[in-house]
């Protein structure tokens, strides 16, 4: 939705810097044209805001053409802030190239580097949407638990999250993803939510990829928001739990390794608008030997999750922004407007929590510098 709305903004700003063109600028020679353009653009845009909230989802022909079109405007609107942005540059860069006592050479020079900035944002979201997409891997972690119990050193857990089996990721494609977690024999395997993505699409496949998972200590789980979104949360419990995928909501169990327990527990989504985690603390286990881990698909949780004394909170949710741009060794996204955990491991105190980009898209049908990934995560005591 914020890309809309920001495709909306830029397409202000490039019909104001239209206006404002000066003579022989082949934006003012084809004013009727451009205008056009950016009347259209702007009408694609704000189309593809309206279909981005999940309330209007239930009124839409279920099916790969609706999620395509809902896709293709987010795509558009994508490109048009990078080319509006990158415009803005060009036209900077231009602006004494049609000086008539400027050098010819030069001057094709910087025409061809304007061409090429402009160009810039649909090349890079096409690589997005053809390769990076689809080039899932495999992430291996190390995370350091203080007071990590002795059998617990150097245990594996494998996290799968952010399915989102939908016209954007077929179930081929997600049996290669399961079969890579299978290929990390972890000792205990977790989900992390959003299966899929809306109402109609493929649910009951994704259950039956997410039944061959294995581990040790068996499959687990928590809802997404999307799950909420489809009304499907009792739904996915209750077929999951029928071939061995638990999906812990509100609850907790125990499991154990050696001397040591492991209080493994779950959460539905917690929306932004309740304070999270409400009852969870009555889920920690404060006993000698008792590792505390929380399934969180949000990880907005994370500041409350540590003062409850969980050890280790999983989540996914951000899809590491899914369009993330590194600028200074910072990496800017769309989700960084909406927690600052967006991918990876941070910590509080003695808390840890683990942000996975996860495998599928939502909303826009590709990955920028956020690839999809399977994790391993490898436990450590210090």
């Amino acid at each position: 939705m914020f890309e809309a709305i920001l495709a909306a903004a830029c397409h202000i700003t490039l019909y104001l810097w239209h206006r404002q063109s000066t003579a022989n600028n082949w934006l003012v020679r084809n004013r009727l044209l451009v205008n056009w353009l950016i009347l259209t653009s702007g009408v694609l845009s704000a189309f593809g805001l309206i279909l981005q909230f999940p309330e209007m989802w239930h009124y839409l022909p279920v099916g790969p053409v609706t999620q395509w079109i809902r896709g293709g405007l987010m795509l558009w609107a994508v490109v048009t802030v990078g080319s509006t942005i990158t415009l803005g540059v060009a036209r900077q860069l231009g602006k004494s190239s049609w000086n008539s006592d400027f050098h010819p050479a030069r001057r094709q020079f910087l025409t061809a580097a304007q061409t090429m900035l402009v160009a810039a944002p649909a090349l890079a979201t096409g690589f997005g949407v053809f390769i990076e997409r689809r080039d899932l891997r495999l992430v291996t972690q190390d995370i350091k638990i203080p007071g990590l119990p002795k059998d617990l050193n150097g245990f594996l857990i494998t996290q799968v999250s952010d399915i989102h089996l939908s016209p954007f990721l077929s179930e081929q494609e997600l049996a290669h993803a399961i079969d890579m977690a299978n290929d990390t024999k972890p000792n205990l395997m977790v989900m992390t939510g959003d299966l899929i993505t809306r109402g109609g699409d493929p649910l009951d496949a994704c259950i039956r990829q997410l039944g061959r998972l294995k581990s040790d200590l068996g499959v687990y789980g928590c809802n997404g928001n999307h799950e909420v979104y489809a009304r499907c949360e009792g739904y996915v419990e209750r077929e999951c739990g029928k071939l061995g995928v638990t999906f812990l909501r509100q609850r907790n169990l125990h499991l154990k390794r050696g001397a040591a327990t492991i209080n493994l527990a779950g959460v539905d989504y917690q929306v932004s608008s309740k304070p999270p985690l409400q009852g969870a603390e009555a889920l920690v286990d404060g006993s000698p030997d008792t590792f505390n881990l929380l399934l969180s698909h949000n990880p907005g949780v994370f500041k409350k999750a540590a003062a409850q004394g969980w050890d280790l909170t999983l989540s996914g949710h951000t899809h590491g922004g899914q369009v993330s741009v590194e600028i200074l060794h910072q990496h800017m996204n769309i989700a960084r407007f909406y927690t600052p955990y967006v991918y990876g491991q941070y910590e509080i105190g003695k808390s840890k929590i683990f942000v996975t980009r996860g495998i599928g898209t939502v909303g826009l049908p590709a990955r920028i510098g956020a690839p999809p990934e399977i994790v391993a995560i490898r436990l450590w005591s210090i």
